[in-house]
């Protein structure tokens, strides 16, 4: 998909597109960030920015057409389909084979396809996803090509552990960092790609902590739930004074699971109710409603407002980060609910 299509990231994208045009973009770059955010669709529109045959112009200022980048591919003429397909001669993707790595042989391969010039294209485009799978002889046969890659080649390492890639190899990449998405982004996506219905999107979203590959793991139906549980003790914990009664409220966020089972569905609602107490901040702010992540939610938490006021929402999501980090740490669930409950 070209440039335009992508949820989120515009301002970086956009300058990733103006310097591939204007040829101030190095030759080999990192794409880091977390999981299911669109590394490697952006990647796949980069590779179609260099090789589309039909590239649109800007559109013009008062013209009333739909703003788009300064630079993008068409996403239509027969090479951005063949690049959005994988068959595109001169667009290579290196993925781990059946061990989940990425060995040597196939990496040679790649670099030797790099030293002639592109087949049908302006632009050889290798983009390596994972980037972490690849193993340490695998790096260390790219390093050459990575500091000194032939003219008509771009090398692309898309990865959510730069970390773990050889210094060396960090060292001869520039690296483009992708944030999380808005859960509105992740929502939109779920509704207009992977035909969700509203609610369920929002629900997704709103446990997905900005990934859209995360919400997509889940069952939609998990992530409904998930929410609906955290209303129902944002809703409990609202009137009851008594720890005693808060400890019971807190029953709703068990799934009767044990172990790392039972923390990761407690971790999905928690996530849940972080959306949830933040769009109680947004309407005790009194500020702009489109920041709402669980519009569609919006009159329950309008009746949930008197008892969040702003100041309460906000100790509430530090509340909620610290249960989080809790569980990280495979502290026990049921400690965690119950703290939460008496601290929320």
């Amino acid at each position: 998909m070209p440039f335009r299509d992508l949820a989120g990231h515009r301002r970086l994208v956009e300058l990733v597109a103006r310097a591939a045009v204007r040829g101030s973009l190095p030759p080999s770059l990192i794409f880091a960030g977390p999981e299911g955010v669109g590394k490697r669709a952006a990647a796949i529109a980069l590779a179609q920015l260099f090789n589309c045959l039909n590239r649109p112009q800007a559109t013009e200022p008062g013209s009333g057409a739909e703003p788009r980048l300064e630079e993008d591919a068409c996403g239509e003429c027969a090479a951005c389909r063949k690049i959005a397909r994988g068959v595109h001669p001169d667009v290579v993707v290196l993925e781990p084979g059946d061990t989940g790595v990425i060995k040597i042989e196939p990496t040679r391969e790649v670099i030797d396809k790099t030293a002639y010039r592109p087949f049908e294209g302006r632009r050889r485009v290798v983009i390596i996803d994972p980037a972490d799978a690849l193993n340490p002889e695998a790096q260390n046969a790219l390093l050459k090509t990575l500091e000194e890659p032939p003219p008509a080649s771009t090398f692309v390492l898309v990865t959510a552990r730069p970390d773990v890639l050889l210094p060396t190899v960090r060292s001869r990449c520039q690296r483009v960092r992708f944030g999380r998405l808005s859960e509105a982004e992740v929502a939109s996506v779920l509704v207009a790609r992977c035909g969700y219905a509203p609610a369920e999107a929002h629900a997704a979203a709103a446990a997905a902590d900005g990934s859209v590959g995360q919400a997509l793991e889940g069952g939609s139906d998990e992530f409904a739930a998930a929410r609906d549980a955290a209303v129902q003790v944002l809703a409990g914990v609202a009137s009851a004074r008594d720890p005693g009664a808060r400890l019971a409220v807190a029953k709703a966020l068990s799934t009767g699971g044990v172990g790392r089972t039972e923390r990761e569905a407690l971790a999905r609602r928690l996530r849940a109710m972080s959306s949830l107490v933040r769009d109680l901040g947004v309407l005790g702010s009194d500020a702009d409603l489109r920041w709402l992540a669980n519009g569609d939610l919006r009159s329950g938490l309008e009746a949930l407002r008197p008892a969040w006021d702003r100041e309460r929402a906000l100790r509430a999501f530090a509340v909620v980060d610290r249960a989080l980090a809790a569980l990280e740490r495979n502290a026990s669930a049921k400690v965690v609910a119950d703290w939460l409950a008496v601290e929320l």
